[in-house]
């Protein structure tokens, strides 16, 4: 498959009104995905489960494999794994232990990308959430 015409990459703005966000959850306002040399690049900048400003920064394949994140608080590995050309699941962990999971789905025309998301927070609160957004 080509990576140009990966539906994933680009930018990704939140639409607040389409989505339901649990309050004391994070919340990424907007999410960048970039193919860089074989690794994919995820950046994700919004706010922590306090309404902290925050920058999260992730490298490696959508091999389904644990790679480093930097800037969550609540997490230290995420593993993206590819379902199909439109759909990734994500798994995220903090000290071995799964935290949040996500499927996200980007619509048939591109312009759209649905995740929902479920965990626990860090206080130990389940929630699931579902974040609607925007192609930039």
């Amino acid at each position: 498959m080509c990576f140009a015409a990966d539906p994933h990459m680009g930018t990704w703005k939140l639409d607040e009104a389409k989505s339901k966000i649990t309050p004391g959850t994070a919340k990424f306002t907007t999410v960048t995905f970039k193919n860089t040399s074989g690794n994919i690049r995820v950046t994700g900048d919004g706010m922590d489960a306090n309404g902290k400003p925050m920058h999260v920064e992730w490298s490696g394949k959508f091999d389904g494999k644990d790679y480093r994140v930097t800037g969550d608080p609540n997490a230290d590995t995420r593993a993206y794994r590819k379902v199909d050309d439109r759909t990734l699941e994500v798994t995220i962990k903090k000290k071995g232990k799964v935290t949040v999971t996500s499927r996200t789905v980007v619509s048939a025309d591109g312009k759209t990308r649905t995740g929902n998301v479920s965990g626990t927070t860090p206080n130990g609160k389940k929630f699931k959430n579902v974040a609607v957004y925007d192609k930039q």
